[in-house]
C-alpha cells in the first residue's frame, strides 16, 4: 500500500538544490505519516497478514508536479502512461492528499479514473463571528480558484447571517519572477487598507503556507515604523492555515499576528511520537529523502559533501536538538494537521482490516473531535462593527449606498420591537422599552367585571320595572285610561320593551357562534317592534281627529285592523333587512389583536358594517317619522297630552342614538359592546318612562282621574282617548244614539262623537 502526502520543504524545481522558498514545518506531516505506518505494522491486532508501506512526493505547490507525483504513485516506476494500467502495479490502496485544496483537487482528477479513495477535510468560521458579535469584517484570500470558491461560499452565507464586509482583498500568486514588483505594490496597499479600515476583524483564507506571505505585509508598506507594530486587528485564519515561516524569515518577529485566532484542528499527545522524533538522525536517514534538506534549512547549516569538499557556512553535526527550533519552523507535539494525517492513516488501516475480517463492520474506528470554544465575556475580545448596536426601542435603517451592516437607529413603530428591520409582536405586545415581546392576555366583556355587573343589574332592574308596569296595566284592564290607549297595542309595546332589556344580555359574556349570529338581529327586530308601536300610536292619534270630519272615509278604516297592519308592516321591513344580513355576511366570533396593545379581545365580528348601519338607519327612520307626527299632534286636545310625551320620548331616543355612532367608532376593545348596551338600555327606558309612567301615576296615586266623567271635560280632550273611541265600536254607537248636552265642540263637531 502506498500513501501520498503533499508537502513542501524546498523551493525551485525538482532535481535542483535551490532553497529559495521553504516551509520546513511541513516535515512534521511526513513524520506523522511514517510514525502511524510504523505503529500499525508493529500492532499484531491490525492487519496481521499485511505490511503497510508508503511513498511521499513533493508537490511543489504546482499543478505540473502534483500530476507527475500522482502518476508515479499509480504507474510502475519509470513508466508514466496516462489512462492505462501501466506495467506492474504498486498495489496503491488509498491516498492522503495535500494540505491545500488545490493540490487535493489535482490529485482527485487522476484518482477518479482509477476509483482510488482520497482522504481530506475543511472547516468554517461563521459560528465564531456570531459568537462574539463581529458583523463588520475584512477578508483576504489567495487569488486562485480556491480563494474564489471561498468567497462564493462565505459571502452569501455570511450576509444571510448578518455579517458584511468592509473590504475583500486578494493575495496575488507568484507565477513569474517579473510579477514580484506588482505583488509588492499590491501588498503595500493591502496592508494600509487593513490598517485604516474601521473593521477590527480580518478573516484570512489561504493554504497552509499563506501565513508566511502575511509576514511580508508590514515590510511592504511605505509607512514608517510599521514592521514592529501589531496590525491592531483580530486576524481569524481558516483551519488549513498554519503559523509557518520560510527560511529567510527565521529572524522576523511575529508582532504583526499578535491577537490572531485560528481554528484549532483537534490534536492529542500520541504516545511514543516524541521518542520517534528524537530517534531521527540525518546521518542515518533510512529511506527518508527529506531529512537532510530539512535539517540544513531548519538549523541553518550544511552537511559536508564528499564530492564538493568543504562548503561555506556552519557545518551540521547531526546532534542539533529539534526542541530548540522556533515553533513556526517545527513543533515537537503533533499539530492539528499532522494529527489529521496520523488519523487518516489509521482510518485507512482500520477500513482495510474491516474488509479483511469477512463482514465485521466498524471495528476500531478512530474517534474524531472538533474545535472546542470556551465562552468568553464580551469585554475580553475587541468590537468590530460598522455601526453601534441600536438601543432598546429602536430598529436599524440601512444607510443608502452602504453595506447592510452600516445603519442608523430609528424608533420602533407602535406594536414593534427592536431588531434589524423591526419585528412585529403579532399575538404579543412590546415591552415598555420596545425591546422584547410580552404574551397578551385573552379578554372579553364578561359578567364578572364591575361594568358587566352594573349593566347586567340595570338590564334586570329595567326588566322588573317593565314587568311591573305590564302587571299594573293588566290589573286595570277595564279602566277608561287603559281602554282609551288601545290595550293590545299597549301590551305589545310593553312586551317589546321587556325583550329589548333582555336582549342586552346577549352582548355580555364570551362570544359564541350562536350569540354572535342572533344578537344584532334580535336587537334590530325587537327594537323595531317597540319603535313601530310608538309610531302606530302616534299615527292613530292623528287619524282619529281627522276621522271626526263629517263624511270622512277614514272612519271606516279605524280600529284594530289598521293598527295591526301598520305595526306588522314596519316590523317586516326590519326583519327583511336582518334576514338579508344573516344570509349574505352573517356575524361570527373573531379575535382583535390590535385594538388594545396588551390584550387579545374575543369579540363578534359584525360581518358587514353596512348591514349593521342599515338596521340602525331603519330604526332612525321609524323614530324620525314618530317624532314628526307626534310633534305635529302635540297641541291636540288631550287630558294627558300623550302626543307631548311621545315627542319627548323621541327626543331622548334621538339624543341617545345620535351620540352612539361617534362613541361606537371611537371605542376599542371589549368595551365596544358597552356602548351599544348602554344605548339600548337608555333609549328603551326613556320610552318606558315617558309614555307609561304618567299613566301608572294616575292609576296608582290618582285613581279619581281614571274615570269616564273626567275624560269628558270642557277644556281639553284626550287625543289618545279620541282614536280609541273609534276602536271601541260599542262606545261609538252609544255616542251616536245618546248625544250629551252642553258639549264643547271641536271644529264645529260635537266632542261626544269622539269618545265616551
Amino acid at each position: 500500500m502506498l500513501l501520498f502526502s503533499g508537502t513542501m520543504i524546498r523551493g525551485g524545481t525538482p532535481k535542483s538544490n535551490e532553497e529559495l522558498v521553504s516551509c520546513v514545518k511541513n516535515y512534521q506531516h511526513i513524520l506523522a505519516l511514517a510514525f502511524a505506518v510504523q505503529e500499525i505494522n508493529d500492532n499484531p491486532h491490525i492487519l496481521p497478514n499485511l505490511t503497510l508501506g508508503f511513498r511521499v512526493y513533493d508537490s511543489y505547490f504546482t499543478a505540473k508536479w502534483t500530476y507527475q507525483a500522482t502518476l508515479r504513485l499509480i504507474c510502475a516506476s519509470g513508466r508514466l502512461v496516462h489512462n492505462y494500467q501501466c506495467g506492474i502495479q504498486q498495489h496503491l490502496t488509498a491516498v492522503i492528499g495535500g494540505l491545500d485544496a488545490q493540490t487535493s483537487l489535482h490529485i482527485a482528477t487522476l484518482l477518479d479514473i482509477y476509483k482510488i479513495p482520497q482522504v481530506g477535510s475543511y472547516a468554517g468560521i461563521l459560528s465564531l463571528l456570531q459568537h462574539f458579535g463581529w458583523t463588520w469584517i475584512g477578508t483576504v484570500v489567495v487569488d486562485n480558484d480556491n480563494g474564489e470558491r471561498f468567497l462564493q461560499m462565505v459571502v452569501p452565507l455570511f450576509s444571510e447571517n448578518g455579517v458584511c464586509f468592509a473590504f475583500i482583498k486578494k493575495i496575488p500568486e507568484l507565477a513569474h519572477i517579473s510579477d514580484l514588483k506588482d505583488i509588492f505594490e499590491k501588498g503595500a496597499k493591502m496592508h494600509d487598507t487593513i490598517e485604516d479600515s474601521t473593521a477590527n476583524v480580518l478573516v484570512a483564507n489561504g493554504e497552509s503556507y499563506s501565513m508566511a506571505f502575511f509576514r511580508w505585509l508590514p515590510y511592504l508598506s511605505e509607512r514608517e515604523q510599521v514592521t514592529n507594530t501589531p496590525i491592531g486587528k483580530v486576524m481569524i485564519a481558516t483551519a488549513q492555515v498554519e503559523l509557518t515561516s520560510f527560511v529567510y524569515q527565521r529572524n522576523w518577529n511575529t508582532d504583526f499576528f499578535h491577537g490572531a485566532l485560528s481554528f484549532r484542528i483537534q490534536s492529542n499527545d500520541v504516545p511514543g511520537f516524541q521518542q520517534f522524533l528524537h530517534a531521527k538522525k540525518p546521518s542515518n536517514p533510512k529511506g527518508d529523502g527529506f531529512i537532510q534538506s530539512f535539517w540544513q534549512q531548519a538549523f541553518g547549516c550544511v552537511f559536508p559533501d564528499q564530492f564538493l569538499g568543504n562548503l561555506d557556512g556552519n557545518i551540521c553535526t547531526g546532534d542539533e536538538k529539534l526542541e530548540f527550533l522556533p515553533r513556526p519552523f517545527f513543533e515537537m507535539h503533533l499539530t492539528g494537521h499532522s494529527y489529521n494525517v496520523y488519523n487518516a492513516v489509521h482510518a485507512v488501516a482500520h477500513a482495510l482490516h474491516a474488509m479483511s475480517s469477512l463482514g465485521v463492520k466498524d471495528r476500531g474506528m478512530v474517534t474524531r473531535g472538533g474545535p472546542i470554544f470556551q465562552s468568553q465575556v464580551q469585554w475580553q475580545v475587541p468590537l468590530s462593527v460598522c455601526s453601534e448596536s441600536c438601543n432598546p426601542g429602536s430598529r436599524k435603517k440601512v444607510k443608502e449606498g452602504e453595506p447592510f451592516c452600516c445603519y442608523d437607529c430609528i424608533p420602533c413603530p407602535e406594536g414593534m420591537v427592536s431588531g434589524e428591520k423591526g419585528r412585529h409582536c403579532n399575538a404579543k405586545y412590546p415591552s415598555k422599552h420596545q425591546n422584547y415581546c410580552i404574551p397578551k392576555s385573552v379578554n372579553f366583556f364578561s359578567y364578572e367585571e364591575p361594568l358587566g355587573i352594573i349593566l347586567t343589574g340595570f338590564a334586570i332592574l329595567f326588566c322588573l320595572i317593565t314587568t311591573l308596569v305590564l302587571g299594573i296595566f293588566l290589573m286595570h284592564h277595564e279602566t277608561p285610561i287603559i281602554k282609551a290607549n288601545n290595550r293590545h297595542l299597549t301590551y305589545s309595546f310593553l312586551t317589546s320593551l321587556l325583550l329589548c332589556f333582555l336582549c342586552t344580555l346577549l352582548f355580555i359574556g364570551q362570544p359564541h357562534r350562536l350569540t354572535c349570529l342572533i344578537r344584532q338581529a334580535a336587537f334590530g327586530i325587537i327594537f323595531s317592534l317597540a319603535v313601530s308601536c310608538v309610531l302606530t300610536k302616534t299615527v292613530m292619534v292623528v287619524l282619529a281627529f281627522r276621522a271626526t270630519k263629517p263624511g270622512s272615509k277614514i272612519r271606516k278604516w279605524m280600529g284594530k285592523g289598521l293598527a295591526s297592519t301598520l305595526l306588522l308592516f314596519c316590523c317586516l321591513i326590519q326583519a327583511g333587512i336582518c334576514i338579508a344580513w344573516l344570509t349574505t355576511a352573517s356575524p361570527f366570533p373573531d379575535i382583535d389583536l390590535h385594538s388594545v396593545a396588551e390584550e387579545i379581545i374575543l369579540e363578534c365580528n359584525e360581518g358587514s358594517l353596512t348591514m349593521f348601519y342599515c338596521v340602525l338607519g331603519y330604526l332612525g327612520f321609524l323614530a324620525s317619522v314618530s317624532f314628526v307626527v307626534a310633534f305635529l299632534a302635540r297641541k291636540l286636545p288631550d287630558s294627558f297630552n300623550e302626543a307631548k310625551f311621545i315627542t319627548f320620548s323621541m327626543l331622548i331616543f334621538w339624543s341617545v342614538w345620535l351620540s352612539f355612532v361617534p362613541s361606537y367608532l371611537s371605542t376599542k376593545g371589549k368595551y365596544l359592546v358597552t356602548v351599544e348596551i348602554f344605548s339600548i338600555l337608555a333609549s328603551s327606558f326613556g320610552l318606558l318612562a315617558c309614555i307609561f309612567f304618567p299613566k301608572c301615576y294616575i292609576m296608582l296615586l290618582q285613581p279619581e282621574l281614571n274615570k269616564k266623567e273626567h275624560l269628558i271635560r270642557r277644556t281639553k280632550v284626550n287625543c289618545c282617548c279620541t282614536y280609541i273611541v273609534f276602536a271601541e265600536n260599542n262606545f261609538l254607537q252609544k255616542a251616536k244614539k245618546k248625544p250629551l248636552k252642553k258639549q264643547k265642540t271641536v271644529n264645529d263637531r260635537p266632542i261626544s262623537t269622539l269618545y265616551t
